[in-house]
C-alpha cells in the first residue's frame, strides 16, 4: 500500500473514533503541497468537519497531530491556519515512496475511477469525401490519449468513428470524380485538390467497366467506389498515426431495418415527440435546448437532426454509460441539443452524455502560416504534418494544450534537438534514465530488490523534488481521467524533466574517479532513477508517445 494511502486511512480511522457527532467521509485524498516547506503531505479535512461537528477546526487538526506523531514514519506535523494539517515523512519513508513504483510496475498510475464503465467515445468523424486535415489529426491525438487515460482509469472504452456516409456531400463527391475521370469541369460546390484526380484514376484503372456506364448510375458508381478507397486510405493513415478505433459506424445503418422509426418510438414513448405542420419534431426545449429539433421533415425526408437522435440512441442501446462526443470549433451548438436529446431519451444530461469542442490549429514555418495542403488543395493534412514533424512530435504537442483553445504548431521548432522542443525534452529526459541504468549495468551495478536498498539516503533536495513528482503520478492522471484533459499529463511530463535535470546537476549516480559515491548511495539513486524511468515510460505510454530507450 503506498504511504499516502496508509496516512490517508490512519487519518480517517483517527476522526472516527473522536467520537464527533458527524458523518466522517469514506474517504481521504491527501493533497501535495507546492511549496515543500509545507510538508510532504497536507489536508483541510478538519475545517470540512468543523461545523457539522460543532467544534473548533484547529481542536480536530490537533487531535490528528498528535496521533499521527506517535507514527514512526512521520517526521513533524504541523497545525496551520485556522487547521490545516501539514504532513512531513522522515527520511526513510520518504524513500519508501519509491517502493510503491517499483513494485506496480506498468501498472503504477492505474486507478479504479471508472471500473468497469462502458464509454462509447467518438472522435475524428470525418467525412469520408477527402484527406485527414489538422482538426481531424487534432482529435486523432488527442481523442486516442483520452482513450487510453480513460482505460486506465479501469473503464471499458470503445473509441468509435463515425462514418458520414450519407447525404448531399457524398453526392457531390462522386459527381467530382465522375468529372475528374471524363475530364470534365467539376461542379461548383464539388471537391477540388489533386486527391480527386488521383482517386479517379484508380477507380478506372481498377474499374474500366465504369466508363461504359452513364448519367447518375456512372455517378453513383464513382461515389461508392471513391468512398470505399477514402475511407481505407484514412483507416491506414490513422494506423501509422498510432490511433485505432475499435467501430467504423455507418450512418447509413441508421436507416437500415427500420431503426430510426425505431428511434422514433423510443423517444415519442417518452413523451417528447409531437407533430407540427405535417413534420415529426423532438421538443428538446423542455430541457434547455434554444429551440426544438425536427426529425422528419414535412416531404418526407429526414432532417440532419434524425441522424444525431438515432445515433445517440444506437449508442445507449448498446450499452455505454458515458457517451464522449469530440466535435470540431464550428460545433458548440450541439452542446446544449445533444444534452437536451439526452434528457427527452429519460437520461442524465450531465452524465450520459459529454461534448468536448476542439479548436483550431495552426502550422508555422519557416515563420509563416502553412495553409495549402499538396493533396487537399486547402488546409495540410495529417500525413503531411506527419511528413515534416513524425508521428511523436505531432501526437505529443497536439496533445500538449486544453482542446477548447486554438494552439500554434511551430514546424521548426518540433525538427530541433533542443529543449525547446518540448517532445524532445521530454523522450530525452526518459532516454537519460534509461542510459544511467544501462552504464550501472555495465560498471557491475545490479539493480538490488527495493527490500534491501537504504533509500534513507536520499536526502538531498533535488532527490526529494523528484520523490514527491513521483508519487504524484497517480493523482494527476486521476484527475486527466475525472476532466477529461490528457493535456495535464503532458504538463506533468514537462516539470517532471524539469526537475531531473536538477538531480542530474546536484546528485552523481554512477562513481567517477574524482567523484567517488557510496555503493549503498549509488543503489539508491538507482531506484530513484528506475523508479523515474518508469513513471515517465508509464505517461508516455498512455499518450501514445514513444518512451525511447536511446537518443
Amino acid at each position: 500500500m503506498a504511504i499516502q494511502d496508509d496516512l490517508s486511512i490512519a487519518i480517517l480511522d483517527i476522526l472516527r473514533s473522536a467520537n464527533l457527532n458527524c458523518e466522517i467521509p469514506s474517504d481521504l485524498t491527501l493533497e501535495r503541497p507546492k511549496n515543500r516547506d509545507h510538508g510532504d503531505f497536507a489536508t483541510s479535512i478538519a475545517l470540512a468537519l468543523a461545523k457539522p461537528s460543532g467544534k473548533n477546526p484547529r481542536e480536530i487538526a490537533e487531535l490528528i497531530k498528535v496521533k499521527l506523531e506517535a507514527r514512526s514514519d512521520i517526521s513533524s506535523v504541523e497545525v496551520a491556519g485556522p487547521g490545516f494539517l501539514n504532513i512531513s515523512l522522515n527520511s526513510a519513508s520518504q524513500g519508501d515512496l519509491i517502493s510503491s513504483i517499483l513494485s506496480a510496475g506498468k501498472k503504477f498510475g492505474e486507478s479504479k475511477t471508472f471500473p468497469g464503465t462502458k464509454i462509447n467515445l467518438e472522435f475524428i468523424s470525418a467525412n469520408p469525401t477527402g484527406p485527414l486535415h489538422l482538426g481531424h489529426t487534432r482529435w486523432a491525438a488527442v481523442g486516442d490519449a483520452l482513450g487510453r487515460v480513460l482505460s486506465a482509469a479501469g473503464a471499458e472504452v470503445t473509441r468509435e468513428f463515425y462514418i458520414n456516409d450519407r447525404g448531399v456531400q457524398m453526392d457531390l463527391f462522386g459527381a467530382s470524380l465522375q468529372a475528374a475521370a471524363l475530364g470534365n469541369p467539376r461542379p461548383e460546390d464539388g471537391y477540388a485538390g489533386d486527391y480527386i484526380n488521383d482517386l479517379a484514376k484508380e477507380i478506372v484503372d481498377k474499374h474500366p467497366e465504369i466508363l461504359k456506364k452513364e448519367g447518375i448510375s456512372q455517378q453513383d458508381a464513382f461515389r461508392d467506389l471513391g468512398y470505399e478507397l477514402q475511407l481505407r486510405e484514412q483507416q491506414e493513415v490513422l494506423v501509422r498515426f498510432g490511433t485505432r478505433f475499435d467501430v467504423w459506424f455507418s450512418e447509413k445503418s441508421l436507416y437500415e431495418n427500420n431503426f430510426f422509426q425505431h428511434c422514433q418510438e423510443v423517444l415519442k414513448s417518452k413523451g417528447h415527440v409531437f407533430e407540427q405542420e405535417g413534420a415529426i419534431w423532438l421538443r428538446t426545449t423542455d430541457f434547455g435546448d434554444d429551440k426544438d429539433r425536427v426529425m422528419l421533415k414535412s416531404d418526407g425526408s429526414m432532417a440532419y437532426f434524425a441522424s444525431d437522435s438515432a445515433y445517440y440512441i444506437s449508442k445507449r442501446e448498446r450499452g455505454f454509460e458515458i457517451n464522449i462526443y469530440m466535435l470540431g470549433a464550428d460545433h458548440h451548438g450541439y452542446v446544449g441539443r445533444l444534452k437536451a436529446l439526452a434528457a427527452c431519451n429519460g437520461d442524465n444530461p450531465d452524465y450520459n452524455v459529454e461534448v468536448l469542442i476542439g479548436q483550431m490549429v495552426k502550422i508555422m514555418e519557416g515563420g509563416q502560416e502553412v495553409k495549402l495542403s499538396k493533396r487537399a488543395g486547402t488546409i495540410i493534412t495529417l500525413e503531411e504534418l506527419v511528413e515534416k514533424v513524425g508521428v511523436d512530435a505531432a501526437r505529443y504537442t497536439l496533445i500538449r494544450y486544453p482542446t477548447n483553445t486554438p494552439m500554434v504548431l511551430d514546424v521548426d521548432v518540433l525538427k530541433t534537438r533542443s529543449n525547446e522542443n518540448p517532445v524532445f525534452y521530454v523522450q530525452y529526459a526518459h532516454a537519460r534514465l534509461a542510459n544511467i541504468l544501462r552504464r550501472a549495468e555495465e560498471q557491475g551495478f545490479q539493480l538490488q530488490p527495493v527490500s534491501v536498498v537504504d533509500r534513507s539516503l536520499l536526502i538531498e533536495p533535488s532527490e526529494l523534488d523528484v520523490l514527491r513528482k513521483l508519487t504524484e503520478y497517480p493523482n494527476e492522471l486521476t484527475s486527466a481521467t475525472n476532466e477529461y484533459a490528457p493535456h495535464r499529463l503532458t504538463r506533468f511530463a514537462m516539470e517532471l524533466a524539469s526537475l531531473l535535470n536538477g538531480f542530474y546537476e546536484n546528485c552523481r549516480v554512477l562513481p567517477g574517479k574524482d567523484d567517488p559515491v557510496s555503493a549503498e548511495l549509488t543503489q539508491a539513486r538507482l531506484s530513484l532513477v528506475n523508479g523515474a524511468r518508469i513513471v515517465l515510460r508509464n505517461l508516455l505510454n498512455v499518450i501514445g508517445v514513444t518512451p525511447v530507450e536511446k537518443m
